[in-house]
């Protein structure tokens, strides 16, 4: 027997008494997670051409750079959240390397948080180069949605 999971978009309620507020709920949080999938890859693409930047011209990072770099990965892990509380939920993407690519962001972040007082030692250059990997990686979930 093949389980088919059914594509984003579709819900799964994991009762057959689900209430209305419920399936308002998981509508909401599906089109939060659509949308602010656009706010999680422009900002860490942005903090990361920054940091790149900041690098090539052998700039010290300052203050500004590091409360960008905060922002572009809280808003990363806003959109990781959000999905796993969709599949927590019972909605499943059509394709399931949508949710490998979730989480490898979260084992990327995860790694860069260990390893950051090594990454401190050239900011702009490591979390430039780490920002443009995990956009990269939020491009690849987007492109396994179906």
């Amino acid at each position: 027997m093949s389980i088919t999971y059914p594509t984003v978009g579709t819900l799964v309620s994991p009762s057959s008494t689900a209430s209305v507020e419920a399936l308002l709920d998981l509508d909401t949080v599906l089109q939060f997670h659509q949308t602010w999938f656009w706010v999680a890859v422009t900002t860490t693409g942005l903090v990361g051409v920054w940091g790149l930047v900041l690098a090539i011209a052998k700039r010290d990072p300052g203050r500004a750079f590091k409360i960008a770099r905060a922002i572009a990965i809280v808003a990363m892990l806003v959109q990781v959240a959000a999905g796993v509380y969709l599949y927590s939920n019972g909605m499943r993407p059509g394709n399931s390397f949508h949710v490998f690519y979730g989480v490898v962001i979260v084992i990327t972040l995860t790694l860069a948080y260990l390893y950051r007082s090594t990454m401190a030692r050239k900011p702009a250059l490591t979390y430039g180069i780490l920002l443009l990997f995990v956009m990269g990686l939020g491009f690849r979930a987007w492109a396994n949605v179906g």
